[in-house]
Protein backbone atom coordinates (compact mmCIF):
# COMPACT_ATOMS: atom_id res chain seq x y z
CA UNK A 1 0.00 0.00 0.00
CA UNK A 2 1.16 3.39 -0.89
CA UNK A 3 0.39 6.15 1.51
CA UNK A 4 -1.06 9.35 0.47
CA UNK A 5 -0.29 12.40 2.70
CA UNK A 6 -1.82 15.95 3.91
CA UNK A 7 -0.58 17.91 6.43
CA UNK A 8 -3.30 20.24 8.88
CA UNK A 9 -2.27 23.81 9.79
CA UNK A 10 -3.05 26.78 11.29
CA UNK A 11 -1.90 30.24 11.28
CA UNK A 12 -1.02 29.85 15.11
CA UNK A 13 -1.77 27.53 18.50
CA UNK A 14 -5.05 27.59 19.23
CA UNK A 15 -6.60 27.60 15.80
CA UNK A 16 -8.35 24.31 16.04
CA UNK A 17 -5.84 21.99 14.01
CA UNK A 18 -5.99 18.90 16.22
CA UNK A 19 -10.17 19.23 16.24
CA UNK A 20 -9.79 19.14 12.74
CA UNK A 21 -7.08 16.03 12.88
CA UNK A 22 -8.98 14.19 15.56
CA UNK A 23 -12.71 14.48 13.22
CA UNK A 24 -10.95 13.78 10.33
CA UNK A 25 -9.06 10.63 11.40
CA UNK A 26 -12.99 9.87 13.30
CA UNK A 27 -14.44 10.29 10.19
CA UNK A 28 -12.46 8.87 7.54
CA UNK A 29 -11.75 5.17 9.90
CA UNK A 30 -15.55 5.48 10.36
CA UNK A 31 -15.58 5.14 6.44
CA UNK A 32 -13.53 1.86 6.82
CA UNK A 33 -10.33 4.25 5.59
CA UNK A 34 -6.93 2.92 6.97
CA UNK A 35 -6.21 6.74 8.36
CA UNK A 36 -3.02 7.29 10.24
CA UNK A 37 -1.20 10.08 11.95
CA UNK A 38 1.40 12.00 12.94
CA UNK A 39 2.56 15.38 14.78
CA UNK A 40 5.08 17.94 13.64
CA UNK A 41 7.71 19.04 16.73
CA UNK A 42 8.36 18.43 19.98
CA UNK A 43 4.78 16.84 21.69
CA UNK A 44 3.65 13.85 23.72
CA UNK A 45 -0.30 14.73 24.21
CA UNK A 46 -1.65 14.97 21.02
CA UNK A 47 -0.33 12.29 19.37
CA UNK A 48 -2.05 10.29 21.99
CA UNK A 49 -5.39 11.58 21.41
CA UNK A 50 -4.34 10.84 17.11
CA UNK A 51 -3.63 7.05 18.70
CA UNK A 52 -7.43 7.04 19.65
CA UNK A 53 -9.33 8.54 17.14
CA UNK A 54 -6.98 6.33 14.16
CA UNK A 55 -6.46 3.16 16.31
CA UNK A 56 -2.92 3.13 15.51
CA UNK A 57 0.01 4.66 17.49
CA UNK A 58 0.91 8.31 16.20
CA UNK A 59 4.80 9.35 16.23
CA UNK A 60 6.48 13.18 15.99
CA UNK A 61 8.41 14.16 13.27
CA UNK A 62 11.06 17.19 14.19
CA UNK A 63 13.06 18.30 11.52
CA UNK A 64 15.29 20.20 14.05
CA UNK A 65 15.86 17.54 16.32
CA UNK A 66 16.07 14.55 14.11
CA UNK A 67 18.93 13.74 11.72
CA UNK A 68 17.55 13.55 7.86
CA UNK A 69 18.10 9.67 7.84
CA UNK A 70 15.89 9.25 11.30
CA UNK A 71 13.43 11.33 9.76
CA UNK A 72 12.63 10.01 6.81
CA UNK A 73 12.65 6.45 9.01
CA UNK A 74 10.21 7.52 11.26
CA UNK A 75 7.87 9.06 8.12
CA UNK A 76 8.29 5.75 7.03
CA UNK A 77 7.35 4.02 10.22
CA UNK A 78 4.03 6.81 10.98
CA UNK A 79 2.92 5.81 7.03
CA UNK A 80 3.12 2.27 7.61
CA UNK A 81 -0.10 0.26 6.35
CA UNK A 82 -1.88 3.59 5.43
CA UNK A 83 -4.07 4.57 3.09
CA UNK A 84 -3.72 8.67 4.29
CA UNK A 85 -1.53 10.01 6.94
CA UNK A 86 -2.22 13.51 8.36
CA UNK A 87 0.60 15.62 9.83
CA UNK A 88 -0.66 17.90 12.41
CA UNK A 89 1.34 20.99 12.67
CA UNK A 90 2.17 22.80 15.94
CA UNK A 91 1.74 26.11 16.24
CA UNK A 92 1.67 27.81 13.09
CA UNK A 93 2.61 26.67 9.93
CA UNK A 94 5.73 28.27 9.66
CA UNK A 95 6.83 28.68 12.84
CA UNK A 96 10.29 26.85 13.82
CA UNK A 97 13.66 28.78 14.72
CA UNK A 98 16.82 30.38 12.82
CA UNK A 99 18.46 27.79 10.69
CA UNK A 100 19.32 26.02 7.23
CA UNK A 101 16.52 25.71 5.30
CA UNK A 102 14.56 21.94 6.28
CA UNK A 103 16.23 21.97 9.26
CA UNK A 104 14.02 24.73 11.43
CA UNK A 105 11.44 22.49 13.30
CA UNK A 106 8.49 23.79 11.44
CA UNK A 107 6.03 22.21 10.11
CA UNK A 108 6.58 23.47 6.65
CA UNK A 109 10.17 21.60 6.88
CA UNK A 110 8.06 18.60 6.20
CA UNK A 111 5.43 20.23 3.81
CA UNK A 112 8.35 20.57 1.52
CA UNK A 113 10.76 17.77 2.56
CA UNK A 114 7.75 14.84 1.92
CA UNK A 115 5.28 16.98 -0.41
CA UNK A 116 2.69 16.51 1.94
CA UNK A 117 -0.14 19.57 0.51
CA UNK A 118 -1.60 21.51 3.54
CA UNK A 119 -5.09 21.78 4.34
CA UNK A 120 -5.14 25.21 6.37
CA UNK A 121 -7.35 25.99 9.49
CA UNK A 122 -8.59 29.36 10.03
CA UNK A 123 -10.21 30.35 13.01
CA UNK A 124 -12.86 33.25 11.66
CA UNK A 125 -13.58 34.49 14.56
CA UNK A 126 -14.13 38.30 14.64
CA UNK A 127 -13.16 37.62 10.87
CA UNK A 128 -14.97 37.14 7.30
CA UNK A 129 -13.58 38.10 3.78
CA UNK A 130 -10.51 38.95 5.22
CA UNK A 131 -9.77 35.10 5.83
CA UNK A 132 -9.10 35.36 1.87
CA UNK A 133 -6.37 37.66 2.27
CA UNK A 134 -4.45 34.99 4.98
CA UNK A 135 -4.90 32.40 2.92
CA UNK A 136 -3.82 33.73 0.07
CA UNK A 137 -0.52 34.89 2.39
CA UNK A 138 -0.06 31.09 2.97
CA UNK A 139 -0.44 30.13 -0.30
CA UNK A 140 2.40 31.98 -2.04
CA UNK A 141 4.62 32.64 1.03
CA UNK A 142 7.06 29.88 0.24
CA UNK A 143 7.10 28.08 -2.95
CA UNK A 144 7.64 24.57 -1.56
CA UNK A 145 4.63 24.30 0.16
CA UNK A 146 2.01 23.72 -1.86
CA UNK A 147 -1.88 24.74 0.40
CA UNK A 148 -4.71 22.59 -0.61
CA UNK A 149 -6.89 24.16 0.83
CA UNK A 150 -9.48 26.27 3.69
CA UNK A 151 -10.81 24.38 6.71
CA UNK A 152 -13.08 27.11 8.34
CA UNK A 153 -13.39 26.37 12.34
CA UNK A 154 -15.66 28.42 14.66
CA UNK A 155 -18.27 29.82 12.09
CA UNK A 156 -21.07 32.14 13.55
CA UNK A 157 -23.72 31.86 11.17
CA UNK A 158 -24.57 30.65 7.56
CA UNK A 159 -24.41 34.28 6.95
CA UNK A 160 -20.56 34.83 8.59
CA UNK A 161 -19.45 31.37 6.67
CA UNK A 162 -21.42 32.39 3.08
CA UNK A 163 -19.01 35.87 3.22
CA UNK A 164 -15.86 33.97 3.74
CA UNK A 165 -16.44 31.14 1.30
CA UNK A 166 -17.50 33.77 -0.79
CA UNK A 167 -13.71 35.46 -0.56
CA UNK A 168 -12.29 32.57 -0.92
CA UNK A 169 -13.85 31.76 -4.50
CA UNK A 170 -12.62 35.07 -5.46
CA UNK A 171 -9.12 34.12 -4.40
CA UNK A 172 -9.29 30.66 -6.17
CA UNK A 173 -9.13 29.00 -2.90
CA UNK A 174 -10.72 25.60 -2.29
CA UNK A 175 -13.11 25.55 0.52
CA UNK A 176 -12.87 22.13 2.11
CA UNK A 177 -15.24 22.48 4.89
CA UNK A 178 -16.28 24.77 7.41
CA UNK A 179 -17.32 23.99 10.95
CA UNK A 180 -19.76 26.34 13.03
CA UNK A 181 -18.95 27.49 16.75
CA UNK A 182 -18.99 24.65 19.33
CA UNK A 183 -18.39 24.14 22.45
CA UNK A 184 -18.55 20.54 22.91
CA UNK A 185 -16.17 20.31 20.13
CA UNK A 186 -13.18 21.48 22.68
CA UNK A 187 -11.24 19.87 24.84
CA UNK A 188 -10.00 20.64 28.82
CA UNK A 189 -6.77 22.04 28.82
CA UNK A 190 -4.18 22.33 31.76
CA UNK A 191 -0.20 23.35 31.73
CA UNK A 192 1.59 22.13 28.94
CA UNK A 193 -1.73 21.64 26.81
CA UNK A 194 -4.30 19.58 26.87
CA UNK A 195 -5.27 17.07 29.53
CA UNK A 196 -4.25 13.61 28.82
CA UNK A 197 -5.97 11.22 26.35
CA UNK A 198 -6.10 8.51 29.17
CA UNK A 199 -7.14 10.91 31.65
CA UNK A 200 -10.51 11.25 29.81
CA UNK A 201 -13.69 8.97 30.41
CA UNK A 202 -15.97 9.90 27.66
CA UNK A 203 -13.64 9.68 24.71
CA UNK A 204 -15.30 7.20 22.96
CA UNK A 205 -18.05 9.26 22.67
CA UNK A 206 -16.38 12.52 21.68
CA UNK A 207 -14.98 10.42 19.01
CA UNK A 208 -18.33 10.33 17.73
CA UNK A 209 -19.18 13.21 18.03
CA UNK A 210 -16.34 14.20 15.80
CA UNK A 211 -17.02 11.49 13.32
CA UNK A 212 -20.46 13.06 12.34
CA UNK A 213 -19.05 16.46 12.50
CA UNK A 214 -16.41 15.16 9.79
CA UNK A 215 -19.32 13.53 8.01
CA UNK A 216 -21.56 16.68 7.63
CA UNK A 217 -19.24 20.13 7.71
CA UNK A 218 -16.05 18.68 5.91
CA UNK A 219 -15.49 17.93 2.17
CA UNK A 220 -14.21 14.37 2.94
CA UNK A 221 -14.43 13.93 -0.88
CA UNK A 222 -12.33 17.14 -1.80
CA UNK A 223 -9.52 16.51 1.29
CA UNK A 224 -8.85 12.68 0.31
CA UNK A 225 -8.31 13.73 -3.34
CA UNK A 226 -6.18 16.85 -2.53
CA UNK A 227 -3.78 14.23 -0.68
CA UNK A 228 -0.16 13.67 -2.41
CA UNK A 229 1.74 10.29 -2.56
CA UNK A 230 4.33 10.11 -0.39
CA UNK A 231 7.82 10.02 -1.94
CA UNK A 232 10.18 6.73 -1.61
CA UNK A 233 11.54 7.02 2.45
CA UNK A 234 14.81 5.31 3.39
CA UNK A 235 15.60 3.43 6.54
CA UNK A 236 17.83 4.66 9.44
CA UNK A 237 20.21 3.22 10.49
CA UNK A 238 19.89 2.59 14.12
CA UNK A 239 17.16 3.82 16.72
CA UNK A 240 16.93 7.56 17.80
CA UNK A 241 18.59 6.92 21.47
CA UNK A 242 20.46 3.76 22.23
CA UNK A 243 18.25 1.03 24.10
CA UNK A 244 19.65 1.68 28.12
CA UNK A 245 19.50 -2.14 28.56
CA UNK A 246 18.26 -4.98 27.01
CA UNK A 247 15.23 -4.81 29.57
CA UNK A 248 14.00 -1.27 30.05
CA UNK A 249 11.74 -0.66 33.47
CA UNK A 250 9.18 1.95 32.07
CA UNK A 251 6.98 4.28 34.11
CA UNK A 252 3.90 4.49 32.83
CA UNK A 253 0.56 6.04 34.32
CA UNK A 254 -0.91 9.56 34.51
CA UNK A 255 2.11 10.87 36.37
CA UNK A 256 4.35 9.57 33.86
CA UNK A 257 3.72 9.29 29.98
CA UNK A 258 5.90 11.29 28.32
CA UNK A 259 8.19 8.86 26.41
CA UNK A 260 7.73 9.21 22.73
CA UNK A 261 6.81 6.71 20.24
CA UNK A 262 9.63 6.58 18.17
CA UNK A 263 12.47 6.22 20.90
CA UNK A 264 9.82 3.26 22.22
CA UNK A 265 10.09 2.01 18.56
CA UNK A 266 13.67 1.85 18.21
CA UNK A 267 14.39 0.23 21.49
CA UNK A 268 11.84 -2.51 20.45
CA UNK A 269 13.45 -2.91 17.51
CA UNK A 270 16.70 -2.63 18.54
CA UNK A 271 15.61 -6.17 20.71
CA UNK A 272 14.87 -4.68 23.73
CA UNK A 273 11.80 -5.35 25.78
CA UNK A 274 10.25 -2.96 27.75
CA UNK A 275 8.42 -3.48 31.45
CA UNK A 276 6.00 -1.00 32.37
CA UNK A 277 4.88 -0.57 35.82
CA UNK A 278 2.80 2.39 37.97
CA UNK A 279 4.08 4.42 40.15
CA UNK A 280 0.48 5.76 41.36
CA UNK A 281 -0.57 2.11 41.88
CA UNK A 282 2.76 1.32 44.08
CA UNK A 283 4.58 -0.01 41.58
CA UNK A 284 8.05 -0.92 41.94
CA UNK A 285 10.21 -1.46 38.70
CA UNK A 286 10.65 -5.52 37.66
CA UNK A 287 13.06 -7.32 39.37
CA UNK A 288 14.13 -8.38 35.50
CA UNK A 289 14.92 -5.10 34.24
CA UNK A 290 18.68 -4.34 33.97
CA UNK A 291 17.56 -0.72 33.46
CA UNK A 292 15.10 1.93 35.17
CA UNK A 293 13.63 4.95 32.87
CA UNK A 294 11.09 7.34 34.69
CA UNK A 295 9.69 9.72 31.28
CA UNK A 296 8.00 12.90 32.28
CA UNK A 297 4.53 13.66 32.52
CA UNK A 298 2.34 14.99 35.54
CA UNK A 299 4.42 14.04 39.30
CA UNK A 300 3.28 17.99 40.31
CA UNK A 301 0.12 17.24 39.82
CA UNK A 302 0.12 13.71 42.00
CA UNK A 303 2.72 14.48 44.67
CA UNK A 304 1.14 13.44 47.46
CA UNK A 305 0.11 9.82 46.25
CA UNK A 306 4.04 9.64 45.08
CA UNK A 307 5.12 10.35 48.35
CA UNK A 308 2.74 7.45 50.01
CA UNK A 309 3.86 5.21 47.45
CA UNK A 310 6.24 3.04 49.70
CA UNK A 311 6.39 0.28 47.64
CA UNK A 312 7.59 2.08 44.85
CA UNK A 313 10.04 4.22 46.50
CA UNK A 314 11.56 1.47 48.25
CA UNK A 315 11.57 -0.41 45.35
CA UNK A 316 13.24 2.38 43.26
CA UNK A 317 16.02 2.52 45.41
CA UNK A 318 17.22 -1.06 45.41
CA UNK A 319 16.94 -0.64 41.97
CA UNK A 320 19.55 1.82 41.75
CA UNK A 321 21.99 0.16 44.38
CA UNK A 322 23.22 -1.95 40.89
CA UNK A 323 21.31 -0.95 37.91
CA UNK A 324 20.80 2.32 35.79
CA UNK A 325 17.87 4.84 36.41
CA UNK A 326 17.57 8.09 34.68
CA UNK A 327 14.76 10.69 34.52
CA UNK A 328 13.30 12.81 31.99
CA UNK A 329 11.68 15.86 33.16
CA UNK A 330 9.06 14.78 35.89
CA UNK A 331 11.47 11.54 36.57
CA UNK A 332 14.05 13.80 37.29
CA UNK A 333 11.51 15.77 39.65
CA UNK A 334 10.69 12.10 41.60
CA UNK A 335 14.12 11.60 41.87
CA UNK A 336 15.20 14.45 43.90
CA UNK A 337 14.61 15.28 47.46
CA UNK A 338 11.72 16.93 47.43
CA UNK A 339 8.80 18.59 45.30
CA UNK A 340 6.72 21.47 46.78
CA UNK A 341 2.69 21.10 44.69
CA UNK A 342 0.93 24.36 43.81
CA UNK A 343 -0.36 24.65 47.10
CA UNK A 344 2.81 24.87 48.67
CA UNK A 345 3.16 21.45 50.46
CA UNK A 346 6.61 20.01 50.52
CA UNK A 347 6.17 16.06 49.31
CA UNK A 348 9.25 13.66 50.31
CA UNK A 349 10.43 12.18 46.83
CA UNK A 350 12.91 9.12 46.41
CA UNK A 351 15.86 11.27 47.41
CA UNK A 352 17.97 9.47 44.94
CA UNK A 353 19.48 13.08 43.62
CA UNK A 354 19.72 16.04 46.14
CA UNK A 355 17.95 18.46 44.48
CA UNK A 356 14.70 19.95 45.19
CA UNK A 357 11.81 21.27 43.22
CA UNK A 358 8.62 23.11 43.23
CA UNK A 359 5.51 23.84 41.31
CA UNK A 360 4.40 26.47 43.84
CA UNK A 361 5.89 29.35 41.71
CA UNK A 362 5.30 28.72 38.24
CA UNK A 363 7.73 29.63 35.54
CA UNK A 364 7.73 28.61 31.95
CA UNK A 365 10.51 26.64 30.42
CA UNK A 366 9.95 26.37 26.60
CA UNK A 367 12.35 25.16 23.92
CA UNK A 368 15.02 23.32 21.66
CA UNK A 369 17.96 22.02 23.90
CA UNK A 370 21.06 21.00 22.25
CA UNK A 371 22.68 18.78 24.84
CA UNK A 372 26.70 17.13 25.41
CA UNK A 373 26.52 14.66 28.05
CA UNK A 374 29.39 14.97 30.93
CA UNK A 375 28.93 11.68 31.85
CA UNK A 376 27.82 7.78 30.90
CA UNK A 377 24.27 7.39 31.27
CA UNK A 378 21.48 6.22 29.81
CA UNK A 379 20.79 8.27 27.48
CA UNK A 380 24.01 7.86 26.08
CA UNK A 381 28.25 8.47 26.79
CA UNK A 382 29.98 10.92 28.31
CA UNK A 383 30.36 13.41 25.05
CA UNK A 384 27.57 12.61 23.23
CA UNK A 385 25.53 15.09 21.28
CA UNK A 386 21.44 15.33 21.28
CA UNK A 387 18.60 17.14 20.46
CA UNK A 388 16.18 17.63 22.29
CA UNK A 389 13.74 20.26 23.97
CA UNK A 390 12.33 21.60 27.87
CA UNK A 391 9.08 22.30 28.09
CA UNK A 392 8.12 22.41 31.84
CA UNK A 393 6.84 25.21 34.70
CA UNK A 394 8.58 23.87 37.42
CA UNK A 395 11.58 24.69 38.59
CA UNK A 396 15.05 23.26 40.67
CA UNK A 397 14.19 25.26 44.13
CA UNK A 398 17.67 24.19 45.32
CA UNK A 399 19.54 22.38 43.30
CA UNK A 400 21.95 20.20 45.91
CA UNK A 401 25.42 18.78 45.46
CA UNK A 402 25.26 16.19 42.85
CA UNK A 403 27.53 17.16 39.60
CA UNK A 404 25.54 17.71 36.21
CA UNK A 405 24.81 15.81 33.63
CA UNK A 406 24.74 17.52 30.81
CA UNK A 407 25.79 20.74 29.29
CA UNK A 408 22.70 22.51 27.25
CA UNK A 409 22.51 25.05 24.07
CA UNK A 410 19.66 26.68 22.66
CA UNK A 411 18.68 26.62 19.06
CA UNK A 412 21.00 29.12 18.55
CA UNK A 413 23.90 27.67 20.21
CA UNK A 414 23.40 29.98 22.90
CA UNK A 415 24.98 28.66 26.07
CA UNK A 416 22.36 27.87 29.17
CA UNK A 417 25.16 26.09 31.28
CA UNK A 418 25.00 22.94 33.14
CA UNK A 419 21.81 21.23 34.02
CA UNK A 420 20.41 18.02 35.67
CA UNK A 421 22.78 15.75 38.13
CA UNK A 422 24.19 12.39 38.22
CA UNK A 423 25.20 10.07 41.64
CA UNK A 424 26.06 6.31 41.37
CA UNK A 425 23.72 4.43 38.82
CA UNK A 426 21.05 7.41 38.89
CA UNK A 427 21.08 10.24 36.53
CA UNK A 428 18.31 12.88 35.32
CA UNK A 429 17.34 16.34 33.66
CA UNK A 430 14.73 18.54 32.52
CA UNK A 431 15.87 17.95 29.05
CA UNK A 432 13.66 15.75 26.92
CA UNK A 433 15.87 13.57 24.67
CA UNK A 434 14.47 13.53 20.74
CA UNK A 435 17.49 11.90 19.28
CA UNK A 436 21.54 11.42 19.47
CA UNK A 437 23.42 13.31 16.66
CA UNK A 438 25.73 10.95 14.22
CA UNK A 439 29.20 10.75 14.60
CA UNK A 440 28.74 12.83 18.14
CA UNK A 441 28.68 15.94 15.47
CA UNK A 442 27.66 19.14 17.75
CA UNK A 443 24.38 20.17 17.10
Amino acid sequence: MTARGLLIAAPRSGGGKTTVTLALLAGLRRRGMAVRAAKSGPDYIDPAFHGLASGWPSLCLDSWAMPPALLDATMAEAAEGAELLLVESAMGLFDGVDGPAGRRGSAADLAARFGLPVVLVLDVSGQSQTVAAVARGFAVHDPAVRLAGVVLNRVASLRHGAGAASALREAGIPLLGSIGRDPALALPERHLGLVQAREHGAMAEFLVRLAATAEQELDLGGIIAAAAPLPPLGVAAGPALPPPGQRIAVADDAAFSFLYGHVAAGWRRAGAELLPFSPLADQAPSDEADCCWLPGGYPELHAGALAAAIRFRDGLRRFADTRPVHGECGGYMVLGASLTDAAGVRHPMTGLLGHDTSFAVRRLHLGYRAARLLSDCPVGPAGAELRGHEFHYAAVSDPGGDPPLARLADAAGADLGAAGGRRGRVSGSFFHAIALQPDGAAP
